[in-house]
Protein backbone atom coordinates (compact mmCIF):
# COMPACT_ATOMS: atom_id res chain seq x y z
CA UNK A 1 0.00 0.00 0.00
CA UNK A 2 2.66 2.63 1.05
CA UNK A 3 4.27 1.49 -2.29
CA UNK A 4 1.60 2.21 -4.32
CA UNK A 5 1.40 5.96 -2.79
CA UNK A 6 5.11 6.39 -3.09
CA UNK A 7 4.62 5.57 -6.63
CA UNK A 8 1.35 7.87 -7.17
CA UNK A 9 2.69 10.77 -5.30
CA UNK A 10 5.67 11.98 -7.68
CA UNK A 11 3.48 11.42 -10.65
CA UNK A 12 0.76 13.84 -9.43
CA UNK A 13 3.39 15.94 -8.39
CA UNK A 14 4.98 15.62 -12.11
CA UNK A 15 1.95 16.85 -13.49
CA UNK A 16 0.93 19.64 -11.30
CA UNK A 17 4.36 21.17 -11.96
CA UNK A 18 3.57 20.94 -15.65
CA UNK A 19 0.17 22.14 -15.56
CA UNK A 20 2.18 25.22 -13.58
CA UNK A 21 4.81 25.24 -16.37
CA UNK A 22 1.97 25.70 -18.86
CA UNK A 23 -0.11 28.08 -17.09
CA UNK A 24 2.80 30.53 -15.98
CA UNK A 25 4.02 31.59 -19.71
CA UNK A 26 0.06 32.87 -20.23
CA UNK A 27 0.27 34.63 -16.90
CA UNK A 28 3.66 36.65 -17.31
CA UNK A 29 2.05 36.85 -20.97
CA UNK A 30 -0.90 38.82 -19.58
CA UNK A 31 1.05 40.31 -16.69
CA UNK A 32 3.56 41.69 -19.53
CA UNK A 33 0.51 42.98 -22.12
CA UNK A 34 -1.19 44.78 -19.06
CA UNK A 35 1.99 46.64 -17.79
CA UNK A 36 2.58 47.75 -21.72
CA UNK A 37 -1.24 48.93 -22.06
CA UNK A 38 -2.11 50.44 -18.22
CA UNK A 39 0.87 53.00 -18.80
CA UNK A 40 -0.43 54.35 -22.06
CA UNK A 41 -4.44 53.60 -22.16
CA UNK A 42 -4.67 53.53 -18.30
CA UNK A 43 -6.76 56.80 -18.21
CA UNK A 44 -8.69 56.31 -21.33
CA UNK A 45 -10.14 52.68 -19.79
CA UNK A 46 -10.71 54.85 -16.40
CA UNK A 47 -12.72 57.50 -18.45
CA UNK A 48 -15.02 54.67 -20.32
CA UNK A 49 -15.61 52.99 -17.23
CA UNK A 50 -16.25 56.22 -15.24
CA UNK A 51 -18.93 56.99 -17.95
CA UNK A 52 -20.57 53.60 -18.12
CA UNK A 53 -20.73 53.16 -14.60
CA UNK A 54 -22.06 57.10 -13.79
CA UNK A 55 -24.71 56.74 -16.72
CA UNK A 56 -26.20 53.56 -15.66
CA UNK A 57 -26.34 54.48 -11.79
CA UNK A 58 -27.53 57.73 -12.87
CA UNK A 59 -25.10 59.97 -11.39
CA UNK A 60 -25.92 62.11 -14.79
CA UNK A 61 -28.64 62.55 -16.57
CA UNK A 62 -28.75 59.07 -19.12
CA UNK A 63 -30.23 60.88 -21.31
CA UNK A 64 -28.11 63.26 -21.73
CA UNK A 65 -24.84 61.04 -21.86
CA UNK A 66 -26.05 57.93 -22.79
CA UNK A 67 -24.36 54.76 -21.28
CA UNK A 68 -21.45 53.09 -23.75
CA UNK A 69 -23.02 50.05 -24.30
CA UNK A 70 -26.54 52.47 -25.68
CA UNK A 71 -24.04 54.26 -27.62
CA UNK A 72 -22.05 51.24 -29.34
CA UNK A 73 -25.86 49.58 -29.87
CA UNK A 74 -26.75 52.60 -32.18
CA UNK A 75 -23.79 53.09 -33.27
CA UNK A 76 -23.98 49.44 -35.34
CA UNK A 77 -27.75 49.39 -35.39
CA UNK A 78 -27.28 52.32 -38.05
CA UNK A 79 -23.74 50.02 -39.21
CA UNK A 80 -25.78 47.01 -39.59
CA UNK A 81 -29.27 48.87 -41.50
CA UNK A 82 -26.61 50.83 -43.89
CA UNK A 83 -28.02 54.19 -42.69
CA UNK A 84 -24.56 55.25 -41.82
CA UNK A 85 -22.57 53.53 -44.61
CA UNK A 86 -23.38 56.07 -47.24
CA UNK A 87 -22.36 59.23 -44.59
CA UNK A 88 -18.98 57.56 -44.36
CA UNK A 89 -18.50 56.94 -48.16
CA UNK A 90 -19.75 60.97 -48.89
CA UNK A 91 -17.67 62.23 -45.84
CA UNK A 92 -14.37 60.60 -46.64
CA UNK A 93 -14.77 61.16 -50.23
CA UNK A 94 -14.91 64.98 -49.31
CA UNK A 95 -12.15 64.80 -47.02
CA UNK A 96 -9.98 63.01 -48.80
CA UNK A 97 -10.26 65.28 -51.92
CA UNK A 98 -9.57 68.01 -49.82
CA UNK A 99 -6.71 66.18 -48.01
CA UNK A 100 -5.31 65.32 -51.52
CA UNK A 101 -5.48 68.79 -53.02
CA UNK A 102 -3.61 69.97 -49.79
CA UNK A 103 -0.87 67.72 -50.13
CA UNK A 104 -0.60 67.70 -54.12
CA UNK A 105 0.18 71.78 -53.79
CA UNK A 106 1.44 71.94 -50.22
CA UNK A 107 4.09 69.24 -50.56
CA UNK A 108 5.61 70.53 -54.06
CA UNK A 109 5.24 74.82 -52.97
CA UNK A 110 6.89 73.81 -49.45
CA UNK A 111 9.98 71.78 -51.70
CA UNK A 112 10.32 74.91 -53.40
CA UNK A 113 9.62 77.76 -50.58
CA UNK A 114 12.45 75.72 -48.26
CA UNK A 115 14.81 75.75 -50.80
CA UNK A 116 14.59 79.25 -52.25
CA UNK A 117 15.04 81.67 -49.48
CA UNK A 118 13.48 84.72 -51.81
CA UNK A 119 10.38 83.08 -52.47
CA UNK A 120 9.86 82.01 -48.47
CA UNK A 121 10.65 85.74 -47.79
CA UNK A 122 7.95 87.35 -50.46
CA UNK A 123 5.06 84.37 -49.27
CA UNK A 124 5.81 83.79 -45.62
CA UNK A 125 3.66 87.60 -44.80
CA UNK A 126 0.64 86.12 -46.86
CA UNK A 127 0.53 83.03 -45.85
CA UNK A 128 1.10 83.70 -41.95
CA UNK A 129 -2.08 86.12 -42.31
CA UNK A 130 -3.85 83.62 -43.82
CA UNK A 131 -2.92 80.95 -41.19
CA UNK A 132 -4.25 83.18 -38.62
CA UNK A 133 -7.45 83.33 -39.91
CA UNK A 134 -9.90 81.11 -39.32
CA UNK A 135 -11.32 78.82 -41.69
CA UNK A 136 -14.59 78.28 -40.26
CA UNK A 137 -14.72 82.35 -39.81
CA UNK A 138 -13.97 83.02 -44.20
CA UNK A 139 -16.68 79.97 -44.47
CA UNK A 140 -19.22 82.35 -44.95
CA UNK A 141 -17.08 83.92 -47.71
CA UNK A 142 -16.10 80.61 -49.51
CA UNK A 143 -20.01 80.49 -49.31
CA UNK A 144 -20.73 84.05 -51.07
CA UNK A 145 -17.97 83.13 -53.76
CA UNK A 146 -18.79 79.33 -54.30
CA UNK A 147 -22.26 78.12 -53.52
CA UNK A 148 -23.70 75.93 -50.84
CA UNK A 149 -22.54 72.81 -52.76
CA UNK A 150 -20.00 70.33 -52.64
CA UNK A 151 -16.99 73.39 -54.12
CA UNK A 152 -17.12 75.41 -50.61
CA UNK A 153 -17.60 72.50 -48.47
CA UNK A 154 -14.17 70.74 -49.95
CA UNK A 155 -13.09 74.38 -50.04
CA UNK A 156 -13.07 74.72 -46.84
CA UNK A 157 -11.32 71.91 -45.55
CA UNK A 158 -9.21 71.82 -48.30
CA UNK A 159 -7.90 75.51 -46.75
CA UNK A 160 -7.25 74.47 -43.38
CA UNK A 161 -5.47 71.34 -44.22
CA UNK A 162 -2.84 72.90 -46.40
CA UNK A 163 -1.04 74.97 -44.22
CA UNK A 164 0.07 72.23 -41.70
CA UNK A 165 1.30 70.31 -44.50
CA UNK A 166 3.11 73.73 -46.16
CA UNK A 167 4.65 74.62 -42.75
CA UNK A 168 5.68 71.33 -42.05
CA UNK A 169 7.53 70.81 -45.41
CA UNK A 170 9.29 73.95 -45.38
CA UNK A 171 10.64 73.56 -41.81
CA UNK A 172 11.85 70.16 -42.71
CA UNK A 173 13.27 71.47 -46.05
CA UNK A 174 15.54 74.14 -43.93
CA UNK A 175 16.33 71.79 -41.02
CA UNK A 176 18.33 68.99 -43.61
CA UNK A 177 21.68 69.20 -42.12
CA UNK A 178 24.30 71.52 -44.02
CA UNK A 179 27.06 69.52 -43.66
CA UNK A 180 25.29 66.68 -45.73
CA UNK A 181 24.87 68.68 -48.54
CA UNK A 182 28.31 70.24 -48.56
CA UNK A 183 29.24 66.74 -48.39
CA UNK A 184 27.00 65.86 -51.32
CA UNK A 185 28.07 68.82 -53.36
CA UNK A 186 32.07 67.51 -52.19
CA UNK A 187 31.35 64.36 -54.07
CA UNK A 188 30.64 66.31 -57.10
CA UNK A 189 26.60 65.69 -56.97
CA UNK A 190 24.58 68.18 -58.59
CA UNK A 191 21.41 70.37 -57.46
CA UNK A 192 19.15 67.44 -58.69
CA UNK A 193 21.23 65.09 -57.15
CA UNK A 194 21.25 66.83 -53.76
CA UNK A 195 17.75 67.46 -53.97
CA UNK A 196 16.76 63.77 -54.78
CA UNK A 197 19.65 61.87 -52.03
CA UNK A 198 19.63 64.34 -49.80
CA UNK A 199 17.08 66.87 -48.84
CA UNK A 200 14.08 65.32 -49.97
CA UNK A 201 14.51 62.08 -47.72
CA UNK A 202 15.73 63.83 -44.95
CA UNK A 203 12.51 66.07 -44.94
CA UNK A 204 10.43 63.17 -45.20
CA UNK A 205 9.79 62.94 -41.29
CA UNK A 206 8.37 66.58 -40.84
CA UNK A 207 6.12 66.32 -43.79
CA UNK A 208 5.07 63.14 -42.31
CA UNK A 209 4.04 65.52 -39.28
CA UNK A 210 2.28 67.96 -41.05
CA UNK A 211 0.38 65.04 -43.22
CA UNK A 212 -0.60 63.64 -39.68
CA UNK A 213 -1.73 67.19 -38.50
CA UNK A 214 -3.66 68.14 -42.10
CA UNK A 215 -5.46 64.59 -41.66
CA UNK A 216 -7.18 65.63 -38.34
CA UNK A 217 -7.69 68.92 -39.30
CA UNK A 218 -9.33 67.90 -42.21
CA UNK A 219 -12.05 65.78 -40.28
CA UNK A 220 -12.30 68.62 -37.36
CA UNK A 221 -13.60 70.72 -40.79
CA UNK A 222 -15.56 67.95 -41.87
CA UNK A 223 -18.13 68.33 -39.51
CA UNK A 224 -18.46 72.16 -39.61
CA UNK A 225 -18.65 71.88 -43.21
CA UNK A 226 -20.95 69.35 -43.01
CA UNK A 227 -23.02 71.48 -40.61
CA UNK A 228 -24.45 73.96 -42.89
CA UNK A 229 -26.56 73.20 -45.95
CA UNK A 230 -25.86 69.19 -46.04
CA UNK A 231 -27.75 66.21 -46.61
CA UNK A 232 -25.83 63.91 -46.04
CA UNK A 233 -22.84 63.01 -43.93
CA UNK A 234 -21.20 62.03 -40.36
CA UNK A 235 -21.47 65.81 -39.69
CA UNK A 236 -24.91 66.11 -40.49
CA UNK A 237 -26.14 62.63 -38.35
CA UNK A 238 -24.42 64.64 -35.55
CA UNK A 239 -26.65 68.03 -36.56
CA UNK A 240 -29.68 66.01 -37.40
CA UNK A 241 -29.93 63.07 -34.78
CA UNK A 242 -29.35 66.36 -32.20
CA UNK A 243 -32.13 68.02 -33.43
CA UNK A 244 -34.63 65.25 -33.13
CA UNK A 245 -33.11 64.12 -29.83
CA UNK A 246 -31.51 60.94 -30.74
CA UNK A 247 -29.04 61.45 -28.26
CA UNK A 248 -27.48 57.73 -29.24
CA UNK A 249 -26.93 58.10 -32.29
CA UNK A 250 -25.65 61.49 -31.81
CA UNK A 251 -23.01 60.25 -30.13
CA UNK A 252 -22.07 57.55 -32.14
CA UNK A 253 -21.58 59.63 -34.70
CA UNK A 254 -19.29 61.61 -33.12
CA UNK A 255 -17.54 58.23 -31.90
CA UNK A 256 -17.17 57.18 -35.52
CA UNK A 257 -15.80 60.04 -36.32
CA UNK A 258 -12.90 59.71 -33.37
CA UNK A 259 -12.55 56.02 -35.14
CA UNK A 260 -11.95 57.40 -38.81
CA UNK A 261 -9.75 60.29 -37.27
CA UNK A 262 -7.24 57.25 -35.25
CA UNK A 263 -7.72 55.04 -38.49
CA UNK A 264 -6.04 57.67 -40.43
CA UNK A 265 -3.44 58.59 -38.23
CA UNK A 266 -2.51 54.93 -37.71
CA UNK A 267 -2.00 54.64 -41.33
CA UNK A 268 -0.17 57.28 -41.59
CA UNK A 269 1.78 56.15 -39.32
CA UNK A 270 2.87 52.87 -41.20
CA UNK A 271 3.62 54.54 -43.90
CA UNK A 272 5.66 56.42 -42.18
CA UNK A 273 7.58 53.74 -40.92
CA UNK A 274 7.94 51.88 -43.89
CA UNK A 275 9.65 54.50 -46.04
CA UNK A 276 11.81 56.32 -42.89
CA UNK A 277 12.94 52.78 -41.49
CA UNK A 278 16.41 54.64 -41.17
CA UNK A 279 15.19 57.36 -38.90
CA UNK A 280 13.42 54.58 -36.36
CA UNK A 281 15.20 54.35 -33.19
CA UNK A 282 17.01 50.74 -33.08
CA UNK A 283 16.64 48.95 -30.09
Amino acid sequence: MSYEINQTLPRSFGRLKSSESNISPLASHVRGMLASLLPRYGLLIGFLVLWQVSSTRGWVNPAVFPPLNVILSALWTNLANGALLDDIAISLQRSGTAFAFAVVIGIPLGLFMGQVRAVEQALDPILQLFRQTSALALYPVFILLLGLGETSKIFVIFWATLFPVLLATISGVKEVDKKLIEMARTYGAGSLAIFHRVILPASVPAIFVGLRLSATTALLLLIAAEMIGANKGIGFQVMNAQYNFQIPLMFAAILLLAFLGLAANALLVLLQRRLCRWSQPSR
